[in-house]
Formats: structure tokens, C-alpha cells, sequence
């Protein structure tokens, strides 16, 4: 069986679109934390093109605090409840905690989208007993703590280290089909180490599919000079196709999808 989320050979990568229904997230913290109006707002990004949504109700940004599970839920869950019932298209939940994971999955969540790397108490079990799909993400310490470089053969460290991750996965019984990766493009590395993780996606593939995420992230204004960040952001969905990605998540859908067509038509995947 051949990964969903893998991207089709001579197509343009698949469209997460972010819902963050948070009120301290790094770029849009507090603009979706109504239920209505994130509900609406998943929608639009369907209406835009978007083929997953990914719901946060956690920060990750740098020097974020850790929330409790149960305030989490408080965020995720009356959205969900109103959302997958009625959406046509896989939802995600991003979440470090098992707990949290388990009752989205109970309502009915598709993919688990775990910026830990399934490093959290039961989360890869959890993930391996109930078949669900998941983006297994590379970070360079935690939110609270997060450096501002990796330094050394970084590449490699986060192949390694991502390896790792997707061994464990598959030791604890998870399908190898229901795999993504994702490098962690600004959590815990420098502009250039950002930019040179984006241009090389396809590095960290081994095989699975790979998930791109650098949207409205600061190394946008050092890299992509003289843009606003949004047009960066769109800009570096194209770069990450370019290099192989086969998703890539992001704030904007309609002007990503806009710079993806126009970008990357006469694009045909490496074999």
C-alpha cells in the first residue's frame, strides 16, 4: 500500500494548512481560538486548496511555556468536534502529549503531527496501536530551551536522528506506509542551516514521504530579503518542492497554491 501522503510524481506537493487555535503562537496567536470562527477558517483553506488541515493548540514557538493536557483539549477538542464530522479532508493534530493524541484520534483525527518525534511517554505506542499516520519531526531541544544553531554535520544529525525515530516507530508496529518526516526547518537552527534544509528535502526521505514547514518563520527575512511573509513563505513552499518535499504546511494556502502553479508547471519529479 502506497503512503496517502506521498507526493504524485509529476504533481506539486500536497497543502497543509495551519489552525492554530492558540493564543501565543508565533505569527496568528489568538485569531482562531472561537470555535466558529476556526471552524469557518479550516473551510477556507479547503475552499483555497488546502488537502490537510493541522490543528495546533499548543505554542512550539521559541521560549513558548508547555501547557496541560487538559487546557490543550479545551482548544482542540470543541473544534474537532464540529470540524471532522463535516470536513472532506485528512485533519492532523499537532501534539507532543499521548494523552492528547489519544482522544483526538477518538474523535477521529487522521494524522498525529508530533514535533517531539514520538519521543513523549506512550505516544509511539499509541500511534502504532491505533494505525494512525505520523509526522515524525527532528527538534533541537525543546521550546523553552531551544539553541539558536545546531553547528557541527547538522544534515546528518537530523538524518540520524529521524532514522532513529522511524526505527522505533516500526519496532513499536506501525505500518511503514503511515510514516512522514519532517527536518524541523527553525526549531533550534540558524537562518543558513534553515535555508540549506529546505533546498534538500528529499536528503531526509529514506524512502518516506517529507513535510516542509517554514512558513512565516524568521529566516524568512534573512534568506528572502525584502519580502513580506507571507510571499516568503510562499516563495519557500516552492523551494521545498523544488527539492523534493511532498508536503508542505503552511499559514497562506491560496497564495501558496497561486506561487506552486505558476512555479512549478513545467516541474516533473527526479525519478
Amino acid at each position: 500500500m502506497e503512503n496517502a501522503f506521498r507526493r504524485p510524481p509529476s504533481g506539486p506537493p500536497l497543502v497543509m494548512g495551519i489552525l492554530n487555535v492558540t493564543p501565543d503562537s508565533f505569527s496568528d496567536g489568538g485569531r482562531w481560538t472561537d470555535v466558529r470562527t476556526a471552524v469557518r477558517h479550516a473551510f477556507d483553506m479547503v475552499d483555497q486548496g488546502a488537502d490537510i488541515i493541522d490543528i495546533g493548540g499548543e505554542s512550539t514557538r521559541p521560549n513558548s511555556l508547555p501547557v496541560s493536557s487538559e487546557e490543550e483539549l479545551s482548544r482542540l477538542e470543541p473544534v474537532l468536534r464540529e470540524l471532522i464530522p463535516s470536513i472532506d479532508v485528512p485533519v492532523s493534530v499537532d501534539t507532543m502529549k499521548a494523552d492528547v493524541a489519544e482522544r483526538c484520534i477518538g474523535l477521529g483525527a487522521d494524522i498525529v503531527n508530533d514535533v517531539n518525534g514520538l519521543r513523549g511517554p506512550g505516544m509511539v505506542q499509541l500511534c502504532a496501536s491505533t494505525g494512525v499516520y505520523v509526522v515524525i519531526m527532528h527538534m533541537n531541544g525543546m521550546p523553552r530551551t531551544m539553541p539558536a544553531s545546531m553547528g557541527g554535520d547538522f544534515m546528518e544529525d537530523i538524518r540520524g536522528f529521524l532514522r532513529e525515530r522511524t526505527s522505533a516507530a516500526l519496532d513499536a508496529g506501525m505500518d511503514r506506509n503511515r510514516i512522514i518526516l519532517d527536518p524541523g526547518i527553525g526549531f533550534g537552527k540558524d537562518p543558513d542551516e534553515n535555508y540549506r534544509i529546505l533546498n534538500n528535502s528529499s536528503f531526509f526521505s529514506d524512502g518516506y514521504p517529507v513535510l516542509s514547514a517554514s512558513s512565516r518563520k524568521r529566516f524568512l527575512a534573512v534568506k528572502y530579503p525584502g519580502m513580506d511573509r507571507d510571499e516568503a513563505s510562499a516563495e519557500a513552499a516552492v523551494a521545498a518542492a523544488r527539492s523534493g518535499a511532498d508536503v508542505v504546511r503552511v499559514h497562506d494556502v491560496s497564495r501558496t497554491r497561486f506561487r506552486l502553479s505558476e512555479s512549478l508547471r513545467p516541474l516533473r519529479r527526479r525519478p
